[in-house]
């Protein structure tokens, strides 16, 4: 019996009023496609279009694509700039300041 590898991709897209959109599939060709010729007119980038994959990760796990695609929507747009053109001491210095404790309330 064969084992059935599930993958992930977690993506971003600009959009062409300059918004980014995150998402997840596991066939990142096809869902580009998908979003290209607008088969959905209640999704986010059916009058966002045209758009450009500017990133793309891939994961072995569902669920952990699922919790990096939540995880990268939360991010500020700088944050997301950051990943997509691999600008790692902006992405750390954005990623320290996030993570500050917060200041207990009096």
């Amino acid at each position: 019996m064969a084992l059935v590898q599930k993958f992930m991709y977690v993506y971003i897209i600009k959009c062409s009023d300059d918004s980014y959109y995150v998402g997840v599939t596991n066939n990142l060709r096809g869902r580009y496609i998908e979003h290209e010729l607008g088969q959905n007119s209640r999704a986010y980038t059916f009058f966002r279009r045209p758009f450009k994959l500017l990133y793309w990760e891939y994961w072995d796990s569902p669920g952990e694509a699922i919790a990096r695609e939540k995880q990268l929507k939360r991010w500020s747009r700088a944050k997301k700039e950051a990943l997509i053109y691999s600008d790692i001491d902006t992405l750390k210095r954005l990623s320290i300041s996030c993570n500050k404790p917060a200041k207990s309330q009096k």
